[in-house]
């Protein structure tokens, strides 16, 4: 292969403060340059239409890189986001489908931390032998398929192993909410998938998303996240008894108002990262906070809050007689 001139679209796609890169490597099947590089421009132009675009560079292969590289620069991850997950760029892509050979690879460079990707994120890693790639990337193409299909899909990408650095294929995919994300690992396409994969060898999944921190970490790594409600009722049952013990217990002190409730919740914040998530919310609500694939649903949703309204009336029951028949607050 012979090296050409990079092809420029917009301003310049260099890195600046705040902003966000988008880098494809795409093999691009043989005598069909020409038309990859209309293709590109096409779809370079509808990236231009979106807010935050700041460029676009397309690098040919050359003789160490079988790949062509297209690289997007945005000034904001939210809206790199917004293209990446685009209808219009999903029709794009579908468009180019027959001039490519195999998957692209993606890769995303975000230049500050300042914004969250409220989406979640599963990473899974396979080890594919040789002899088995072509039946492999087959079978993730009809994963992805499967995935588009579901509500909340937002895209997915697939890494190539690099030799010396990962031996080992990753993919990538997103949805919008962990409950969007839940009907698809535990759906019966997934498991039907899943069948064909045994001869590609074990795989590691990891889903990244934590809307309180580590107060949810400590369940099965591989079980999908619980949902932003699952986990807000969840800090709602180690909350309470938390809050009343503490008060309870700095009550005789005679703390004004200002004072009691700073160092009350300095005090609880500490309590519930430490003591109530882990050892008492975690263990008594993991079933419910992330359910087996094999629980069955809704009945275990259910079951599940029936059981949190029992677990808070007992503890509404103890604080009252503590408070009311026993003790009264000073």
């Amino acid at each position: 292969m012979t090296n050409e001139t990079s092809q420029h679209t917009g301003r310049s796609a260099g890195i600046a403060d705040g902003a966000a890169t988008l880098i494809f490597g795409q093999r691009v099947r043989e005598g069909f340059d020409e038309s990859f590089r209309t293709w590109h421009a096409s779809i370079s132009g509808a990236a231009a239409d979106f807010p935050g675009f700041l460029g676009v560079e397309l690098r040919p292969p050359t003789d160490t890189h079988a790949d062509w590289l297209t690289i997007y620069g945005f000034d904001s991850v939210s809206h790199l986001q917004d293209w990446l997950n685009s209808s219009v760029r999903l029709e794009h892509v579908r468009a180019g489908a027959d001039l490519m050979d195999g998957p692209a690879t993606a890769q995303v460079l975000a230049h500050d931390a300042k914004e969250p990707d409220t989406l979640v994120t599963v990473v899974i890693t396979h080890r594919v032998a040789d002899s088995k790639v072509d039946e492999f990337l087959a079978w993730q193409k009809r994963v992805d398929d499967a995935e588009h299909l579901f509500a909340g899909f937002r895209g997915s990408e697939l890494f190539r192993p690099i030799e010396g650095v990962q031996d080992e294929w990753t993919i990538s995919y997103r949805f919008d909410t962990a409950e969007h994300l839940e009907a698809w690992l535990t759906s019966p396409e997934r498991r039907a998938l899943l069948a064909e994969a045994e001869e590609f060898g074990e795989f590691t999944l990891q889903t990244i998303d934590h809307s309180f921190g580590n107060w949810f970490s400590h369940g099965d790594p591989d079980a999908p996240p619980p949902s932003n409600f699952k986990t807000s009722v969840a800090v709602w049952v180690g909350l309470y008894p938390t809050v009343v013990f503490l008060t309870l217990m700095t009550a005789p002190l005679g703390m004004p108002l200002w004072l009691g409730m700073l160092i009350g919740n300095l005090l609880s914040s500490f309590a519930m990262s430490y003591l109530t998530m882990p050892y008492y919310v975690n263990r008594v609500l993991g079933w419910w906070l992330q359910p087996k694939s094999t629980a069955p649903q809704p009945r275990t949703n259910v079951n599940g809050g029936l059981f949190i309204l029992a677990l808070n009336a007992v503890w509404v029951a103890i604080f009252y007689l503590v408070t009311v028949q026993f003790w009264s607050l000073p």
